[in-house]
């Protein structure tokens, strides 16, 4: 009985390890409200021509910022609302894995933003590299989360990489306009539709 009630213990403590060592805050209302932050900007580019590369550039830059922001507090809101710390240890590895990623995008974007030289064209290609180092991003911190956020990132590597090839197969189609629409699509309502998703999954999780 003894070598039994060892293992058993031992695998106790094993599965509360793992679990601490994972990211456990409700990602359903981070996807729902960047993924309302996407669709927004994407809209809003009906009604405001911007066919410059830095114009582009500069919107989602801002775009990513606005959500970013918004997510840092919704994270906030949860760690307050259940008494924990806000920069715990789960949070930091989550953080420290998208960071490489985020700083990328991010210098990528002030080159668009600072070199007149890029055509509008190219814009599609930058946001090309934005969807798919993003992928890159959510699987390299869906090692510290729930398995779901590594099939999302691979979801945003693929579609990075088919509109890479569609970029070169059909080139009468990249164009600025078509690359906020690439990016509606991938940072607005496919986070909704993950967001929804979540919502449902996390709910009956909780209730289980």
């Amino acid at each position: 009985m003894e070598p039994n009630w060892a293992s058993e213990h031992l695998q106790v403590i094993r599965t509360l390890m793992e679990r601490s060592a994972l990211y456990r805050r409700a990602l359903a209302p981070i996807m729902l409200t960047c993924g309302v932050i996407g669709v927004g900007a994407a809209t809003a580019t009906c009604f405001v021509r911007i066919e410059e590369a830095a114009g582009f550039s500069a919107l989602w830059l801002v775009t990513a910022l606005v959500a970013l922001a918004a997510a840092l507090l919704l994270v906030r809101r949860q760690a307050l609302k259940e008494a924990e710390l806000f920069w715990s240890p789960p949070t930091r590895r989550v953080g420290q894995a998208l960071l490489p990623a985020f700083v990328a995008g991010l210098a990528a974007g002030i080159i668009f933003l600072l070199d007149d030289s890029p055509t509008p064209a190219s814009t599609w290609y930058l946001a090309v590299f934005w969807t798919a180092i993003y992928g890159c991003a959510l699987n390299g911190a869906g090692f510290f989360m729930q398995r779901g956020i590594r099939l999302f990132g691979w979801a945003f590597i693929i579609g990075g990489s088919a509109a890479f090839a569609m970029g070169f197969a059909r080139p009468a189609l990249v164009s600025t306009e078509s690359a906020h629409y690439l990016m509606g699509l991938f940072f607005g309502l496919l986070h909704l539709a993950y967001g929804v998703y979540l919502y449902f999954t996390e709910r009956s999780r909780k209730t289980a």
